[in-house]
């Protein structure tokens, strides 16, 4: 009995952690780059990364550490985007925010999240499908519609640009970019 009621302890505070993230972002920029036929280079830009206070509770700290263990360290990016290769990841601070970078080479439409029917059809991003509930901004293609969240480039495009909005600031986000002063200091 007592081992099952330390299981399911153990248990509810794994699951309390993965649950517990409070990190968001305030836009992100997709450039995919063709150097082949369907392959390429993916650069994806984390504008303004935040903290978003857990119950008022400031976990700036402990969302700083997830970034790292996660994306800079871990392989969170492998597994957003499956088949891609050569990913690096990085953070640096512009204007005064936290902000990340990934990179990849991508060998298929599907690596990079792309579709295409067949080689004379538009290329096509569908917004609805990214991870963090984005919203689309402005691309260097044609927008669908709130309706029908995809962006379209004429087939034969060679570089593809995407800016969405993930999450506005406001009174519970909290900058991270202390806390990688902080880090990159310590280095």
């Amino acid at each position: 009995m007592k081992t099952t009621a330390s299981f399911k302890f153990f248990a509810l505070a794994f699951i309390t952690l993965i649950f517990s993230s409070c990190l968001t972002v305030e836009t992100k920029e997709y450039t995919f780059t063709f150097t082949g036929e369907n392959s390429g280079k993916l650069t994806i830009r984390y504008i303004n990364i935040l903290s978003v206070m857990d119950e008022e509770k400031d976990v700036t700290a402990e969302d700083f550490a997830e970034i790292l263990e996660r994306y800079i360290d871990g392989n969170q990016i492998a597994e957003d985007f499956p088949g891609a290769t050569n990913i690096k990841t990085r953070l640096y601070e512009a204007n005064g925010q936290l902000c990340g970078e990934a990179t990849m080479d991508f060998p298929s439409l599907s690596a990079a999240r792309l579709y295409q029917y067949d080689k004379n059809s538009p290329l096509m991003m569908s917004i609805s499908a990214a991870f963090d509930s984005e919203t689309y901004i402005s691309s260097n293609g044609s927008y669908g519609n709130d309706y029908m969240p995809v962006v379209f480039w004429p087939a034969g495009s060679k570089s593809l640009t995407v800016t969405t909005s993930v999450s506005a600031p406001d009174e519970t986000s909290l900058s991270l970019v202390e806390e990688f002063r902080k880090w990159k200091s310590s280095k």
